[in-house]
């Protein structure tokens, strides 16, 4: 029993020896690991040793080019800016630049992993177009909002999102908003910050309301579908540009009667019988350029309603120069008095006996550009190689 006992002893003493000996090995280890520590502390990495202005600047560019409009969630977020580390969500929480840009559509929006009911994912948008309207602070406010591509939203989810932005259109400065549904106020606020308006109304006319809008002195680029353009009331003589789509050529006539200061002007025009008493003189325009929305090999000279005499740029379909295109350049030209640089031809069938596109270049040697948009893959004077857009210039004869 003794020796028993005398060897335990021996034993614990044993132990503490190799304890001691460990202990003086950790304590070496630690020492080491603090150094080595202290030497990280000390590194700088250099994405953290820029300036927070530099930072927020990056961030800005991580977005898309404003004013277009980043998804609400996601990648290229700037939500997803703010999951990185403390430090940065501080940042992006802290730049209002980085929420300026709102798209109200559920395009925009990454769906959830799980499975939210319809009413969750609304309340989950609507409270992230509230957080950006706040954390956007002053700045001035790109809204964008697309119904008729939102299928899945409800009439009364939309108007609840256009509510949302509505008290902030002091701030608004380029506004894309096609309504199916909600009508925009008879009477909007002041918009004293807007550059641009791009406005599709609901196509019941049955349901349209008459807006008028006022206090705009920064308005210069206006875009309007056929129902804005007869329901909505602008400070026309001071727009640059100016597109109306989808609509009869008779229905732009009291808005171009007005607008005699833009440079640019495009019409998507529906076809429909010419009446003589058209007279469209736009003084100051340098770009043209009529669309043809429809199907149909119709052909309407649209051209000897329009006096453009600052015209630089023309774009027409070729169905809209008539059955005689040479002589309806020809004419249009001579009535207007202008020194065109440049025309492009569009949907240009290849179809034996439409004009050649040599007859162009031959009939206006003075115009240094024409291009043409060939629909037609067997066109009669395609050469091997050809493509669909071939241009001519001073060099090519």
């Amino acid at each position: 029993m003794l020796s028993a006992l005398a060897g335990d002893r021996r034993r614990i003493a044993d132990l503490d020896a190799r304890i001691q000996d460990l202990e003086r090995a950790l304590a070496v280890l630690r020492l080491e690991k603090a150094v080595v520590a202290e030497r990280l502390d000390s590194y700088k990495y250099p994405i953290l040793s820029l300036p927070t202005e530099i930072i927020s600047e990056i961030f800005v560019h991580f977005l898309p080019t404003y004013p277009l409009c980043p998804p609400l969630t996601g990648i290229f977020s700037p939500t997803l800016l703010t999951h990185i580390c403390h430090d940065w969500r501080e940042m992006a929480l802290e730049t209002p630049a980085l929420w300026r840009a709102i798209s109200l559509s559920w395009i925009h929006v990454r769906r959830p992993r799980r499975e939210l009911s319809k009413a969750a994912a609304h309340s989950l948008r609507l409270a992230r177009i509230e957080d950006m309207l706040t954390r956007s602070r002053s700045c001035p406010l790109s809204i964008q909002m697309n119904e008729w591509e939102d299928e899945d939203t409800h009439e009364s989810q939309n108007a609840e999102l256009l509510a949302a932005v509505l008290p902030h259109c002091a701030r608004w400065e380029y506004v894309t908003l096609h309504l199916s549904e909600n009508p925009l106020p008879s009477n909007p606020e002041p918009m004293s910050l807007l550059r641009q308006l791009d406005l599709w109304l609901y196509p019941n006319s049955s349901s349209a309301t008459d807006v008028v809008f006022s206090g705009l002195p920064l308005l210069r680029t206006v875009i309007l579908d056929d129902m804005a353009a007869l329901h909505v009331t602008l400070p026309w003589a001071q727009l640059t540009s100016l597109t109306l789509q989808r609509v009869y050529l008779h229905e732009c006539v009291p808005i171009l009667q007005q607008t005699l200061n833009i440079l640019h002007c495009q019409l998507e025009l529906f076809l429909s019988e010419l009446t003589d008493n058209i007279d469209i003189t736009l003084p100051r325009v340098r770009e043209l350029t009529l669309k043809d929305p429809s199907v149909g090999s119709v052909k309407v000279n649209y051209l000897q309603a329009f006096i453009v005499p600052a015209l630089c740029t023309l774009e027409i379909p070729e169905r809209f120069l008539g059955t005689a295109p040479i002589e309806t350049l020809a004419a249009f030209i001579s009535a207007s008095g202008c020194e065109l640089q440049e025309i492009r031809v569009t949907e240009k069938r290849g179809r034996r006996g439409e004009v050649p596109t040599t007859s162009y270049r031959t009939a206006f040697p003075a115009i240094p550009i024409f291009s043409f948009d060939r629909e037609d893959s067997n066109y009669e004077e395609s050469e091997e190689g050809d493509s669909r857009f071939r241009e001519y210039d001073s060099n090519s004869y």
